[in-house]
């Protein structure tokens, strides 16, 4: 199943894909399911795709994406999750997941602007894969993750370097106000390969192929990073798991590849979908 968030007319609504359109509902309508954040923590998607198809067709050229979540409780992002990307940043493989954090406030939609901001001109693009979970659990066995986890959405880690890399810890330069973002569409499960191995990743700039992967190429696999994630604290339905970028981002480059204001960046994974923002410069 695919949903997809969107607004029109100032009222939230959320569509659902049939084999040929999609099909949507207010918020106002009598059969409104809730929003992705609901469904995900009821774990309720066949009902909520059934209302919907009771819905509208949606034009999504007529409407606005919006952010497939906005409260999410946990946005774990890892760092240094493909072999040739550690090996770019010239940083040691881990032996364990690299973790930070962003916030869900800081994120844009699809179709919504990144801003680069006034204090820093090394704003760089990293396209991941999110895992969603949509079942709780601690101390998950690896052979058991998956059933945690209810699909899968697209994320651009938008980086300010220069803060990222004034300290050990990486919060600051990952988390200035809509320099991520993420959507458009949630699909479950269902939809894709197990683990949602062997998807092509690839992130352009104005057009131009600059990350080109593919999803078995995790050091940590999705099923590996929810069992060890979860060790010391609660996975909830809600919490993404952003799975790391792959070689080939900005900084590394030499010379080296920043987006700029006008620049157009477009992250697409197979049998997923495909985000793009372009870039502003901050008022």
């Amino acid at each position: 199943m695919r949903f997809l968030s969107f607004s029109a007319r100032g009222q939230r609504g959320l569509a659902y894909k049939t084999q040929t359109t999609w099909l949507g509902l207010m918020e106002d309508a009598a059969r409104w399911p809730g929003d992705l954040d609901d469904i995900v923590r009821s774990g309720d998607y066949v009902a909520a795709a059934e209302a919907l198809k009771t819905g509208k067709p949606i034009d999504l050229e007529q409407v606005t994406c919006e952010l497939p979540f906005r409260r999410a409780g946990k946005v774990l992002c890892v760092g240094l999750n493909y072999a040739d990307h550690a090996s770019e940043s010239n940083m040691v493989l881990p032996e364990f997941p690299t973790v930070f954090v962003r916030f869900n406030s800081n994120l844009v939609s699809h179709n919504a602007d990144l801003v680069q901001p006034k204090v820093s001109a090394m704003f760089d693009y990293e396209g991941e894969l999110v895992a969603v979970i949509g079942k709780a659990g601690r101390a998950i066995p690896i052979d058991s993750a998956l059933d945690h986890v209810a699909g899968y959405t697209i994320f651009n880690d938008g980086s300010i370097r220069d803060y990222q890399l004034r300290t050990t810890q990486w919060t600051i330069g990952k988390n200035f106000d809509n320099t991520g973002s993420m959507g458009p569409e949630f699909v479950t499960s269902d939809e894709v390969p197990a683990g949602a191995k062997g998807l092509r990743l690839q992130t352009r700039l104005n057009g131009e192929v600059l990350q080109d992967a593919n999803t078995d190429l995790l050091v940590f696999s999705i099923a590996d990073l929810v069992s060890k994630l979860s060790i010391g604290m609660t996975l909830e339905p809600g919490d993404l798991i952003v799975s790391g970028t792959p070689s080939g981002v900005g900084f590394a480059r030499d010379p080296k590849i920043l987006m700029r204001p006008g620049d157009v960046c477009e992250v697409e994974i197979e049998k997923i979908g495909l985000l793009r923002n372009a870039v502003v410069a901050e008022a």
